[in-house]
C-alpha cells in the first residue's frame, strides 16, 4: 500500500514539475492564420486584397523609368 502512494506521489509531482518548466520555456509565435470561409477552407485572397503584392507593385513601378500611361 505504501509503494502505491508513493508512486501517486511521484507522479503527482512529476506533472507539476512539467507543467512548471514548459511554461517557462520561450513561446514561439505562431504564423498568422488566413482568413477562412464559413466551411473552415483557406478563403482565396485575389492579388488585389493582398497588401505585399500591392506595395511590391507599387516599388515596381516607381522604379520604372517610364511609368505606365505616360
Amino acid at each position: 500500500m505504501l509503494f502505491l502512494i508513493a508512486f501517486v506521489g511521484a507522479a503527482i509531482i512529476a506533472l507539476v514539475l512539467w507543467k512548471a518548466m514548459s511554461s517557462g520555456g520561450p513561446q514561439v509565435p505562431q504564423p498568422p492564420r488566413r482568413p477562412t470561409t464559413g466551411s473552415g477552407r483557406p478563403r482565396v485572397n485575389g492579388p488585389d486584397d493582398d497588401p505585399d503584392f500591392l506595395r511590391q507593385l507599387d516599388e515596381k513601378v516607381r522604379r520604372r523609368e517610364d511609368p505606365p500611361g505616360a
